[in-house]
């Protein structure tokens, strides 16, 4: 399961949920993977959230859990892989990045706890590999690089899993 996020204008965020098949020809369109708005965080996104909010995917209910599963859908009955697309508008990316510029990878390290991450079963459960800290620090990075990216530029974020 590979998290995603994509910036776009507001203008596509609203024709995507009036009609998600158009998001769904983009990011599986042949042409996806030159798009540069589009980033993926590899398998990481679930420890990215544990290391933002101590909690799993199952039990999160924290504020920044928002960088990644806002609850918003694009349409919850489509599935782009593991589920339906989620989003933030522009106005609630800066809110989100505004919080996630500030920490630190030492802060966010400080998180990491790997037998608490075996045991909530944080995907994709490979917390007692030596590099796995370093992974997903370095894809935390790249999040708050898109948050950063969208803000500048009063996009909207979208993520999925697929």
């Amino acid at each position: 399961m590979i998290g995603n996020l994509l910036r776009v204008t507001n203008s596509e965020l609203e024709k995507y949920i009036q009609d998600s098949s158009l998001l769904e020809n983009r990011v599986y369109d042949d042409e996806a993977e030159e798009d540069s708005n589009l980033v993926d965080i590899d398998k990481s996104w679930e420890g990215i959230l544990f290391l933002l909010t101590g909690q799993n995917l199952e039990n999160s209910d924290h504020p920044l859990a928002r960088a990644l599963f806002s609850g918003q859908f694009i349409d919850k009955d489509q599935d782009l892989g593991y589920g339906p697309a989620q989003y933030l508008t522009p106005g609630q990316v800066k809110e989100v990045n505004a919080e996630i510029s500030k920490l630190t990878i030492d802060e966010i390290s400080k998180n990491y706890d790997p037998k608490k991450m075996s045991e909530l079963d944080i995907y994709p459960n490979i917390w007692n590999e030596e590099e796995s800290l370093e992974y997903l620090t370095d894809y935390f990075r790249t999040l708050q690089e898109v948050y950063l990216k969208a803000a500048q530029y009063n996009q909207a974020v979208i993520t999925f899993l697929n």
